[in-house]
């Protein structure tokens, strides 16, 4: 990307929206925060956020620009290419790896509102993830976050005479025990489609078993002997899932409507089991093998890289702002329940720790936050986040062999072998 053009351009949007204002001109800053929240009700939120902040710093204009989820990547492309992105950007860690490879992150701005929030203050392990992979800097501000793991009702556990599964082979014998495919009972809802869940649920179960896509140097890893075992595991698990590839909506409904009295999904389950009047019916497992891993998404608020002195230090308050106590509990109760808070004082604001959700699920809130120490993903080794994961994901070799051995009933040591090949092919590409 182009800097100078990019500053260049900034500056004259600026001039252009600051043309005509009442206030003086030379002072005010207008900036741009793109989000995916398109919704009426979470865009109201945010609405009162800005508003809030204004009040707060009546120099610095913050105009909302909302993008729908399946957009969102390639709409930050498409702004960077015409040097016009907004000067904050909600941002998986994901995608936030794929942004920090094209330098379209200012890392000191990040580095700096870190700092002010306070490293002490975000729950261990959050910012382990967001780390860039010099390890010196990070890729955004942590907000919010959503883990996934196994639920399960535990009345139908209860009533199979199962108690909950601690590891690999309790799971496996849970749900044999479950499945019944004459009466379209089935002992889990798992994921087996070529997307994006699979290859989080899949990665759960790799790294629990030591396994990953890149060792410590980067070199690829996929072919391991500990990948071959967790991807044996996960086909043989599969073998109590519906019939067919199995996404997000298969495995909600079979969990929600009583298909299956297990499923792996996200903190987003939540809302809807509340909705269904037995909050105190939900279990939240990880079944662990050689370590504990979970699954974790964080959104971070991150600020992008060629914007001026003056929409730099503008977007720094703006993040700074939303980090503080109330303002992020806004933020992560626009989905009681499904989003997590990541810095310890959200839990102690009247707007978490009072809301109906949260009392509802009793100490099951707080346990899923006590797992962010657990959060594992792929090409995360130790202190080192490769941002070449991001592509390996955006070009979904892992989904497809995980596919491929469920559903398609291919054999489990060529697919590792040809998605090992793969991967590196790919690795040479960038």
């Amino acid at each position: 990307m182009n800097t100078s053009k990019t500053v260049l351009l900034s500056a004259l949007i600026a001039a252009a929206l600051l043309t005509g204002c009442k206030q003086d001109e030379s002072q005010q800053v207008t900036i741009e925060f793109m989000h995916s929240s398109v919704e009426q009700e979470r865009q109201a939120v945010i609405s009162q956020l800005i508003e809030r902040f204004t009040k707060e710093n009546p120099q610095i204009v913050v105009k909302q620009v909302p993008v729908e989820e399946d957009a969102y990547n390639t709409k930050v492309i498409t702004l960077a290419r015409s040097g016009a992105l907004p000067e904050v950007i909600e941002v998986s860690h994901d995608y936030a790896k794929v942004m920090d490879k094209e330098q379209l992150i200012d890392r000191d701005a990040v580095r700096t509102v870190v700092g002010q929030v306070g490293e002490s203050n975000f729950y261990d392990g959050v910012l382990r993830i967001v780390r860039t992979e010099d390890g010196k800097a990070f890729t955004g501000v942590p907000i919010s976050a959503w883990l996934g793991g196994i639920w399960y009702r535990k009345s139908a556990l209860a009533k199979a005479g199962i108690s909950e599964p601690k590891n690999w082979t309790e799971l496996l014998n849970a749900a044999r025990t479950m499945t019944h495919p004459a009466e379209k009972k089935y002992g889990i809802a798992l994921p087996t489609a070529e997307s994006v869940m699979t290859e989080q649920t899949f990665s759960q179960f790799a790294l629990s078993n030591g396994a990953n896509v890149f060792d410590a140097a980067g070199k690829v890893t996929v072919d391991s002997p500990e990948m071959l075992a967790s991807l044996n595991f996960y086909r043989d698990l599969a073998g109590f899932t519906m019939p067919g590839s199995n996404d997000v909506m298969e495995i909600k409904d079979a969990f929600m409507n009583g298909t299956a009295p297990m499923a792996v999904y996200s903190t987003y389950i939540l809302p809807a089991f509340y909705k269904e009047g037995a909050p105190q019916d939900l279990g939240f497992v990880v079944p662990t093998e050689k370590s504990a891993a979970v699954y974790g998404m964080l959104t971070s608020l991150t600020i992008t890289s060629g914007q001026t002195k003056e929409e730099t230090e503008a977007a720094e308050k703006f993040v700074s702002f939303m980090e503080q106590a109330q303002n992020s509990a806004d933020w992560v109760m626009m989905s009681p329940g499904a989003a997590l808070p990541v810095t310890k004082a959200v839990v102690q604001t009247p707007t978490y720790k009072d809301n109906p959700v949260i009392k509802a699920f009793g100490t099951l809130p707080a346990e899923l936050i006590a797992q962010f120490p657990n959060v594992q993903v792929f090409g995360s080794v130790g202190e080192k986040n490769f941002t070449r994961m991001g592509d390996i994901t955006g070009s979904a070799i892992l989904s497809e062999m995980v596919n491929g051995v469920t559903v398609g009933k291919q054999a489990t040591a060529p697919a590792l072998e040809k998605s090992q090949q793969r991967i590196v092919e790919l690795m040479k590409q960038h």
